[in-house]
């Protein structure tokens, strides 16, 4: 059935089908899986390929740093090309560059691959997330994807170590190219049509300022400032202050089933409290689990750090995709996201490369996390109190 017959005949909004929601929650799984392996990739970049941590800094901003420039391309371009010509660009991009990333090992070199790889690899995930985004319930589908997020990153933190560099490569190869047989799954277009038969009737009657999406979306480059950073070096900062890497690598792949009890919680605080407010008290929140680190790190405080971690980061991606989906019902804000979040990627990583390279330790590392966090959180403050008094619905929304 064509594209047009299924919008025509039983479903109003193709991105409904069940279909096009499996192959998209697939697909933003792969795209991210270098952001949410990063720590295990990070430390494979140091004892596989001899990088330095401050050149692991600059080569995670690199390729997190592609993820937004090719999500940006996409939310340019997604209303005017066809949805899968783009995928298959992206995925050509991300499998060329892993490709040759098995054979060239020269760093300056890498940083040019990785930078390719992020930028298939974030017009591959825009899409995905823009077609979950178009959905006739986007938030039900970012929880989803949220919660697929924990059984993911749990396999990457477990297998991942096992395997050389190039077996690192091979393994994200493969999965972008599975997608190839299901691409018809992905609708071709969408419809500025449906999303006006998808819109809450109580934020839809608000007359919503054209800056509250962007506001979400600087908070949200802010609050990746804090993850890129933290994600990326904890492993390597554990190994610093020599905690046990047994005990640090359990405690890695334990940690992403706390993703579970992040979506869990977050939906029903979100149902009794809205969005915003629980999304202030958890920024806070992770700004003293980050910042905890500062002191140095032992088995007890990662433990406690990591595990809260993992919950707080879906807690707030659940609250601010929610939110973004809640202004912007055509998706075209959600094309974005990942631009925001590899764009808060590269930023952090390369904070934190340099402040190592200031021989402020990671102590002024987790230092600067616990601040961006603080940032981020008085971004979305302003926007609580002005809407509190303004747009009720937006700020109490759920």
């Amino acid at each position: 059935m064509s594209d047009t017959n299924e919008q025509s005949v039983g479903l109003k909004n193709p991105f409904d089908s069940w279909k096009s929601i499996v192959i998209s929650l697939y697909m933003t799984l792969i795209g991210y899986g270098v952001l949410v392996g990063i720590p295990v990739i990070s430390t494979a970049w140091v004892t596989l390929l001899g990088f330095s941590e401050v050149e692991v800094g600059r080569v995670a901003g690199a390729d997190l740093g592609g993820l937004s420039l090719g999500a940006v391309v996409t939310a340019i371009f997604i209303s005017r090309v066809n949805r899968r010509h783009l995928v298959v660009i992206g995925l050509s991009l991300a499998v060329v560059a892993n490709g040759l990333c098995i054979s060239v090992v020269d760093y300056d070199q890498v940083l040019w691959l990785r930078l390719l790889s992020g930028i298939g690899s974030g017009i591959y995930t825009a899409v995905a997330v823009s077609s979950l985004g178009a959905s006739s319930k986007p938030a039900r589908a970012y929880n989803a994807m949220l919660f697929a997020f924990a059984f993911s990153q749990a396999l990457e933190m477990h297998f991942l170590p096992m395997l050389s560099m190039a077996g690192i490569y091979s393994t994200f190869i493969i999965c972008f190219l599975l997608t190839i047989p299901f691409i018809g799954w992905i609708p071709a277009h969408g419809s500025a049509k449906i999303a006006d038969t998808v819109a809450d009737d109580a934020l839809s009657a608000q007359p919503i300022p054209k800056f509250v999406p962007w506001l979400c979306l600087a908070a949200m480059v802010v609050t990746y400032i804090n993850i890129g950073a933290y994600w990326t070096y904890i492993e390597l900062a554990a190994a610093s202050d020599q905690a046990d890497a047994e005990w640090v690598g359990q405690v890695l792949t334990l940690s992403s089933f706390c993703s579970l009890v992040g979506c869990l919680f977050a939906t029903i605080l979100s149902n009794r409290y809205g969005l915003l407010r629980p999304l202030l008290i958890t920024l806070t929140t992770m700004a003293v689990i980050v910042g905890m680190l500062a002191n140095g790190i032992t088995d007890q405080n990662i433990l406690i750090s990591v595990f809260s971690f993992n919950c707080l980061w879906i807690f707030i991606d659940v609250y601010q995709m929610s939110t973004i989906a809640n202004v912007d019902k055509t998706g075209r804000f959600a094309a974005l996201m990942p631009g925001a979040q590899g764009l808060g990627q590269i930023i952090g990583p390369n904070l934190a490369a340099s402040i190592l390279g200031l021989n402020w330790g990671y102590s002024g590392v987790f230092m600067m996390c616990a601040g961006a966090a603080i940032v981020a959180m008085l971004l979305y403050a302003f926007m609580y109190l002005r809407f509190r008094r303004t747009i009720p619905a937006l700020a109490y929304a759920s």
